[in-house]
Parts: structure tokens; sequence; C-alpha cells
């Protein structure tokens, strides 16, 4: 068996790994700078990205890369591919573990993955490298298997070092209270949450999906919320904070469905998903709470559908 080696992305590199996703991936990739080898490179040069590159014998057969948000503590364990004759060598795993090597290095407190549910790959490469599941984002982005769909995902995160993110200590809504009592347990409490930066309201377009962003929702903006078109895909990140349960009531009511948490990037704070108009297929996960959530979102849909 050829040896792989793992070494440090090289300007060089650019094209293979350009060309390692339209082997794979052809032309649906949801991430577009991967098809430019000037955009791989201007995003090392940038610091924006940070790659590690499987060889063997000046062959490319991996690539994955942590991503950094500029103003975040957090980067993102993504752009994980591996050609298709070599997979089963445990290439992808190895990769990530030493990229969370590289992110204590570089002075990161915590990295996520996005996890594909179309297959299982991604989802048994995280669990392998100690990511704590805290979010599932059904309808997310295009597929990148099938042009007609759309694929979920599941958010892992794990702390690097000694770096804490604890959940504020609230009153959970019987809806998600197990759930939260499960997170509460991994990654503990605190008596006050983390402080808010950033603007307090954000809407954004992402993929014909609507992405709000959002400090705190009282009745004004839910009554926005609600008057927005019935067809816009929308996906809310709520700040954690005491007034979490009554707007989770609200939300609820307004047919908004709660798929999780998500670390919030711009700060050491915790954001709760809610999503409306997503119909995903119904899938079988690994994480069983990631499946309970999967299964509160179905149970919404049937009820819409009666």
């Amino acid at each position: 068996m050829e040896t792989v080696t793992l070494r440090s992305f090289r300007s060089s590199d650019a094209p293979a790994v350009s060309n390692l996703f339209r082997k794979i991936y052809g032309d649906l990739y949801a991430q577009p700078h991967v098809y430019l080898p000037c955009m791989i490179d201007r995003n090392h040069a940038l610091g924006h990205w940070h790659s590690l590159v499987a060889v063997a014998e000046d062959q490319t057969l991996g690539h994955a890369t942590l991503i950094h948000a500029r103003g975040s503590h957090i980067a993102e364990l993504a752009l994980s591919v591996v050609a298709p004759e070599n997979r089963g060598q445990n290439i992808a795993t190895r990769l990530g573990r030493q990229l969370l090597i590289h992110a204590q290095a570089l002075g990161y407190r915590g990295v996520t993955i996005k996890q594909v549910t179309g297959h299982p790959y991604t989802q048994r490469m995280a669990a392998s490298l100690g990511f704590q599941n805290v979010g599932w984002l059904p309808d997310y982005v295009p597929s990148p298997f099938n042009d007609s769909a759309r694929e979920s995902l599941i958010i892992g995160y794990t702390p690097i070092d000694d770096n804490r993110r604890p959940l504020p200590t609230l009153a959970w809504p019987e809806s998600c209270r197990d759930f939260m009592m499960q997170m509460c347990s991994v990654f503990g409490t605190q008596d006050k949450a983390a402080p808010w930066v950033g603007e307090p309201v954000q809407l954004e377009q992402q993929s014909n999906r609507y992405e709000g962003t959002f400090k705190e929702l009282d009745g004004g903006l839910l009554k926005q919320l609600q008057a927005l078109p019935a067809h816009w895909l929308i996906s809310i990140r709520l700040r954690l904070a005491k007034s979490f349960e009554d707007a989770s009531y609200l939300l609820t009511a307004a047919g908004f469905v709660f798929t999780g948490l998500v670390p919030d990037e711009r700060g050491a704070g915790w954001l709760a998903l809610f999503h409306r108009g997503a119909k995903p297929p119904v899938l079988k996960l690994i994480c069983p709470q990631m499946q309970r959530l999967h299964d509160d979102l179905q149970l919404q849909i049937a009820r819409g559908a009666q």
C-alpha cells in the first residue's frame, strides 16, 4: 500500500485540490471557491483557510481545512474531501485530527463541523474526532449529490484546550428541556448569558434560504417575521438568554421548529436554532439527540399536511 503523507497546503497544490472537488462533486459543491484555484490560494494567503493535504507519490489524495471567520475565535473544520479510490484508509479522520492540533497552535477556542446527512461518513468521522452534536440545519444548502434537492446538516462543536462555553442557567421550555439539559451536562452552565456582539437584528439570503440572527425576540419582531412570505425557507439564530423560554413559545406558535444550538461565532455564547418552511426527507441519523430533533420536525410537517 502506498504511503500517505499529510503536510501543509502549498500554493502549488491549488489546481490539484480544485480538480479533486470537481472529480467528486462535479459542479454541485456549495462552496464556489473550490472551483477557482486562484481563490483557494487567495484564501490561504489572507489567512481565511488553513489547510492540510494528503499526498502519495506526488498525487493529491485528500484535503481538509480550518475556515476562520473574521473577528471570531472559532474555526470550522471543512472542505474535507478524499479521492474515491482512497476512501476507507482513514485519510479524512487523520486530516481532521491533525487540524484540531493546529487549531490549538493557532489559538482558536473551539472548532465546529458541518456533517452531511445524505450519508453517514462525516457523522462517523465527527464522532471519532470528539465533536459533540449540538444542532441540526434542515434543507440548509443545495445538495452536492443531486441538483434538484437540498442537504440537511448536523452541527458539531468541540472546545480547544480548556476554553469553556457554558450555557446560561435558564428555565427551559418543556418541548426542548431534555435536549437542553443534555447540552448543559456537556458544556456546563453559568448564571449570566454571554455578552452580545454585533447588530441586534440581521437578515441575509443564503442559497434560497433566509437566515436571521437576533439578540432578542419581542412582539414587534415576531409580527414582522410572520409577515414574511409564507414560501420562504427561514432559519433563525436567537441568542440564548433569559427571554428564551417566552421566545420559544412565540416562535413555536408561529410555525417555527426548534432544531438545537450553534455556538455564537462572534461572542462566547450560544444561539438557538429555529426553522420554518423546511421539508427534508425522512432520515436515519447516527446521533440519537439529532434524530429526536429530526423526528420533531417530521411530526410538525405531518401535522401541517393534515
